[in-house]
C-alpha cells in the first residue's frame, strides 16, 4: 500500500509499505476513503513531538470502510462505514473510566505518533469497539473527517475547558483551523463577544464570516490595548490559545480578565513564560489537555441535524498521490489561503 512516512525533521515521503494486519482480537483494519493533515503533523515534522520517531506513518484522522475485524470486535463488521477517532481507548482502564480517553493506558493519541497512522491506504485501529464511530447516514465524508479531531479538540480543549457561558467575552488567539473550530463550537454557548486574533488577514476575514464579533490584526495594532478597549478595560472572561508558540501564550495572559480562564489548545514545542507576578492575585485558571473525543457523539448529532457544517473549514482537496504537495500547501497556509486540506483516496 501507499503511505505517507515521516522521514526526518522537515521531511515526509510517500512510500510503499505492507498492508497492516490484525495483531490482537480487538483490532480492526480500515481502508481509508478520506483523511486530512493536522497542525500536529506539522509539529511532528518540526521535531516538536519527541514520541514520534522517523519511519512512522503519519495521520490520526480519517473516514473509511472496515476491511477486517478481530474476533473480539462486536460493534463493527466488515464493510461498515466508520469515522476514525484521533484517540484510541480501551474504555476500561482507570483513565478511561474517568473519561480521560487521551490518557488511556493502552491507547490515547497513538495513531501517527507511536503507531502507524491514517495517512495511508489502510490503517490498523486498536481497541476498535471504543475507537471507531459508525458514520451516520446522510452525513458527507468531508464533514465526517473534520470530526476525527479538529471539531472535538476545539470544543473540548477550548470551549469546555474555557467554561464559555452565555454572555462571556471570549478571545481566540490564532484563527487557523483549530481556532476556527473553537469559534464554530463556542457559538453553541451564546457568548456576548468572540474576538479573533491573528496576523493573517485572510483567516481573519474567514473568522468574521464564521461569526466572530471582532477581529484583531496583531501585526498592525497593539492587541492588548485593542482588546482592552473592546472589553471596557477588563480583558476577556475566556482566552483560548490556538497557536502553540511562546508569544501567543504570553499574549493570552495579558488579555485575561480577573476571574478568567486561559484554555490552551496549541501544541507547544518550547517553553513559554508564565507571568505569575501579574496573575497571582487575579483568580485566573489555566487549563491544558488533549482531546478525549467525549464530544464526538454530540457533534455527530449536530452535523447530522445540519446545526454544524464543518466541511466549510476545507479549502483545498488533493488525491492521495498528491499528499506530499498537500503538505507543502498546508505548511505555507498563508501563501495559499489554506485552512484544512482534504486527502481523497
Amino acid at each position: 500500500m501507499k503511505a505517507l512516512v515521516y522521514k526526518s525533521t522537515a521531511k515526509v515521503e510517500l512510500q510503499e509499505r505492507p498492508i497492516p494486519q490484525l495483531q490482537v482480537p480487538t483490532d480492526a483494519i480500515v481502508r481509508l476513503t478520506k483523511t486530512t493533515i493536522c497542525g500536529t503533523d506539522l509539529h511532528i515534522c518540526k521535531g516538536d513531538v519527541a514520541t514520534c520517531e522517523p519511519g512512522r506513518i503519519l495521520g490520526h484522522e480519517g473516514v473509511g470502510i472496515i476491511e477486517e475485524v478481530g474476533t473480539s470486535v462486536t460493534r463493527f463488521g466488515k464493510g461498515d462505514h466508520v469515522l476514525i477517532s484521533c484517540i484510541t481507548s480501551c474504555s476500561s482502564c482507570s483513565y478511561c473510566r474517568r473519561g480521560m480517553y487521551s490518557h488511556c493506558e493502552t491507547g490515547g493519541w497513538i495513531l501517527g505518533n507511536t503507531i502507524d497512522g491514517t495517512q495511508a491506504e489502510f490503517v490498523r485501529i486498536p481497541n476498535a469497539n471504543s475507537s471507531l464511530f459508525a458514520a451516520p447516514s446522510g452525513v458527507d465524508e468531508e464533514s465526517l473527517v473534520m470530526l476525527s479531531d479538529i471539531l472535538p479538540t476545539g470544543m473540548e480543549c477550548g470551549v469546555l475547558s474555557g467554561k464559555i457561558q452565555p454572555g462571556s467575552t471570549v478571545a481566540i488567539v490564532g484563527s487557523g483551523p483549530i481556532g476556527l473550530a473553537v469559534l464554530i463550537t463556542a457559538q453553541l454557548y451564546s457568548p456576548s463577544k468572540i474576538i479573533m486574533v491573528d496576523t493573517d488577514l485572510n483567516r481573519l476575514k474567514v473568522a468574521s464570516e464564521f461569526g466572530a464579533s471582532a477581529t484583531v490584526d496583531s501585526a498592525a495594532v497593539d492587541p492588548i490595548m485593542t482588546i482592552r478597549n473592546v472589553t471596557g478595560g477588563k480583558g476577556c472572561d475566556v482566552v483560548i490559545e490556538a497557536v502553540g508558540i511562546p508569544a501567543t501564550f504570553e499574549l493570552c495572559q495579558r488579555i485575561l480578565a480577573p476571574g478568567g480562564v486561559l484554555a490552551n489548545v496549541g501544541v507547544h514545542g518550547t517553553k513559554a513564560d508564565l507571568f505569575l507576578d501579574d496573575l497571582w492575585s487575579k483568580n485566573i485558571t489555566i487549563t491544558t489537555r488533549l482531546v478525549d473525543t467525549v464530544s464526538t457523539p454530540l457533534l455527530l448529532d449536530l452535523v447530522q441535524s445540519k446545526k454544524l457544517e464543518p466541511r466549510q473549514l476545507i479549502t483545498h482537496r488533493f488525491k492521495f498521490s498528491e499528499i506530499e504537495e498537500a503538505y507543502k500547501t498546508f505548511e505555507a497556509a498563508a501563501k495559499h489561503s489554506a485552512l484544512k486540506v482534504l486527502i481523497e483516496m
